[in-house]
């Protein structure tokens, strides 16, 4: 990670703008989570300037196949019996990514807690999640965007509601 030591360095100063827009792409993928509930399926639409075109996720962590793109990822999670189908609500919060940048690369990695609420066999439940999001950025004419995501899970428990 960088440290700023002259803030009047036109390098410092990218490096806090490429820093800012790196987060905000972060963001902008547990929006398009959760701004897309309850039968609003246009997280793709939210994700289009999160992720590159090419982009590559591995969600093995959670169950999905190894490298998967982030259409399929929504096809997994939001289709017809999708890994959500079950799931009343939600909310994914991410926690400030680490952010390494050399020139137009970068690494970020972001802590994870996702939450939801569901019923099964007429039990209502609560699973909860927690781990790192590892990604691989790159700078490309229409911004920062996500090259390669990695989820890992640090673990993942279902409680029961109260």
């Amino acid at each position: 990670m960088a440290t700023i030591t002259d803030a009047t360095d036109p390098a410092a100063l990218q490096y806090v703008l490429d820093r800012l827009a790196i987060q905000d792409l972060i963001v902008q993928y547990a929006l398009g989570q959760d701004l897309h509930d309850n039968g609003d399926d246009q997280v793709q639409e939210q994700w289009d300037v999160v992720f590159a075109p090419d982009a590559h996720l591995d969600y093995r962590a959670g169950g999905a196949a190894p490298d998967l793109d982030y259409t399929t990822l929504i096809q997994t999670m939001r289709g017809p019996g999708g890994t959500m189908a079950g799931l009343d609500n939600w909310q994914h919060l991410q926690g400030i990514a680490a952010v390494d940048i050399d020139g137009d690369i970068a690494t970020a990695r972001t802590q994870h807690l996702h939450t939801h609420t569901g019923t099964t066999d007429g039990k209502d439940w609560n699973p909860m999640q927690t781990g790192f999001f590892v990604d691989r950025l790159e700078r490309r004419p229409e911004g920062w965007r996500i090259v390669h995501r990695t989820l890992e899970i640090l673990w993942m428990q279902t409680f029961p509601t109260v």
